[in-house]
């Protein structure tokens, strides 16, 4: 019998799920009730009745996958990367469909792609107003199906300390007792557990010190944050 691999994870299918989890028959006509109010400022001059809706997401659907799977979301300008002719061909169709010239861009992307030329699964976003952003084009590759797995302890310290317990623990039941007492009992076994998390915890707040991490929720629109 053969496992099936794991497929990887496209970020706007995941935008997808988020935003069908949170609609209600109360938002699902959003443009109509969103865009015609007068106070609201609006960016980008689109032909609202052109928009394809299953393109638009509100900037809390996009915080909360970027916090799951360790994403930036962050203006252009921040993207080391160059923009594929496929992206710049989107940008230009709807420039041309909607008699305008589009502002304000924004990526969609891991973190490394602020710092390095990488191909991880970027994501065009330009704001319509109101904290809603209309996806303009994705390109790359897919990201690894076990990212927000991978990316969970770093959402934030509880999630960090239940994993430092849980390697700790791991890490304990390995190691042979009798490397440290010919006597092993429940004292000793508790005494290596609490001397293997101060170990790890110890390694694990040193590298994030040294290079400047932070949890999910702190880095997902900072220009500043190494990652």
């Amino acid at each position: 019998m053969k496992l099936k691999l794991l497929t990887k994870t496209n970020i706007e299918k995941e935008l997808v799920k988020v935003r069908l989890k949170g609609q209600s028959s109360e938002n699902t006509d959003f443009l109509t009730e969103t865009f015609n109010d007068l106070d609201i400022k609006i960016q980008n001059d689109f032909d609202f009745d052109q928009l394809e809706t299953h393109k638009i997401y509100h900037l809390e659907q996009i915080r909360d996958v970027c916090i799951r799977f360790r994403l930036r979301f962050l203006d252009l300008k921040y993207f080391k990367n160059k923009l594929p002719e496929s992206a710049l061909e989107a940008v230009n169709s709807i420039e041309a469909k909607h008699n305008t010239v589009l502002t304000d861009f924004k990526i969609m992307a891991p973190s490394v792609l602020f710092r390095l030329e990488r191909k991880d699964d970027p994501l065009l976003f330009v704001p319509i107003g109101n904290g809603y952003y209309y996806l303009i084009h994705k390109w790359g590759n897919d990201l690894h199906p076990m990212r927000s797995i991978l990316m969970w302890p770093f959402k934030n310290i509880w999630n960090l300390l239940i994993t430092l317990l849980g390697v700790s623990w791991i890490a304990t039941e390995m190691t042979p007792m009798g490397l440290f007492t010919k006597t092993p009992d429940t004292t000793s076994y508790w005494m290596l557990f609490f001397f293997m998390f101060k170990a790890i915890a110890s390694v694990v707040l040193f590298y994030g010190f040294a290079l400047g991490k932070n949890f999910n929720p702190a880095i997902w629109n900072s220009k500043y944050n190494k990652s």
